[in-house]
C-alpha cells in the first residue's frame, strides 16, 4: 500500500515521462479521483480555465458537490468531474463531420476546423463534458474591454485568436487533458493545481504508474458505468 506522503505529483511526472517515451508501445491516458481527499477548493477549475482560456459557460472541469446525511452529522462531498474520455464515446458516434474523435492515447478531441456547432456531441454525451462557445466575454457590460478576454487559446498545439465568429467560438468545446501540455511532458493543469492530490493522472496500461496502482488496490467505480460508454476516469469507493 502506498503512504500517503508519498509525493505523488513527482511521482506522476515520472510516469508521463516513461508513458511518452514508450508512446510507439501505446499508452492509454486515464484518471484516478478521490472524493475524500477534494475540499471543494476548485483549484482545478480555475487553473483549468487560465490554461485554456475558456470564456463564460465553458469549464472543462467541474467540482460537483453531494450533501449527505442531517445535523449534526451532515456532511458534505465533492467530486471533480472531468470529461470521461470514454473508450465508447457517444459523442463521437453522433458527430455528423468526424470532427470529435479519439487519438492513438485515448484522448477524446475535437476538431474546431470541422465543428459546424450542430451540437449533437452535447446531446449525446451522458456526463454533460461538452460545452458550446457562443462567443460570451467575462467583461461584458463593464467599462472598458478584459484583456483576458481576448486572450488566445492553445489548445491542440494551435493559437486560436478570440476574435469575433472564427474558432472556437461556434464550436463545442471540451476536456481534453491538457494534450497541449502533456506533448511537452507536462502533467494537466488541474493535476498540477489541486493541493490535495485528490486527482491522480496517468498511463492506465502502465502497471508502475502511481494512477493504475491506485486503482488497481482501491475499491473503484466509475460514473453510469451501465450505458457501456467505458469512461477512463475511476473513482475511489467510499
Amino acid at each position: 500500500m502506498l503512504f500517503l506522503d508519498e509525493h505523488w505529483k513527482e511521482r506522476q511526472r515520472a510516469d508521463l515521462k516513461r508513458a511518452l517515451e514508450r508512446r510507439r508501445v501505446g499508452t492509454r491516458w486515464g484518471m484516478y479521483i478521490d472524493p475524500a481527499r477534494c475540499t471543494g477548493c476548485r483549484a482545478c477549475q480555475v487553473a483549468c480555465k487560465a490554461e485554456n482560456n475558456t470564456p463564460p459557460g465553458v469549464s472543462y472541469i467541474v467540482v460537483l458537490e453531494e450533501s449527505q446525511g442531517t445535523a449534526p452529522y451532515a456532511r458534505r462531498t465533492y467530486i471533480p468531474k472531468p470529461c470521461m474520455q470514454c473508450a465508447s464515446p457517444s459523442c463521437v458516434i453522433v458527430c455528423p463531420v468526424s470532427a470529435t474523435y479519439a487519438t492513438h492515447d485515448g484522448i477524446v478531441v475535437m476538431d474546431y476546423m470541422k465543428c459546424i456547432g450542430c451540437r449533437y456531441c452535447m446531446t449525446a454525451c451522458p456526463y454533460a463534458s461538452r460545452y458550446f462557445d457562443v462567443g460570451d466575454e467575462y467583461g461584458k457590460g463593464c467599462d472598458g474591454e478584459a484583456a483576458y478576454d481576448h486572450r488566445p487559446s492553445t489548445e491542440y498545439s494551435r493559437v486560436w485568436p478570440r476574435e469575433h465568429d472564427t474558432s472556437p467560438i461556434g464550436n463545442a468545446r471540451k476536456c481534453h487533458y491538457c494534450q497541449h501540455r502533456l506533448t511537452r511532458g507536462l502533467l494537466p493543469a488541474c493535476i498540477e493545481a489541486c493541493p490535495t492530490d485528490a486527482m491522480v493522472f496517468g498511463d492506465l496500461d502502465d502497471d508502475r504508474s502511481l494512477v493504475k496502482i491506485l486503482i488497481s488496490e482501491n475499491a473503484t467505480h466509475r460514473m453510469k458505468e451501465e450505458l457501456g460508454n467505458e469512461p477512463k476516469t475511476y473513482y475511489k469507493s467510499s
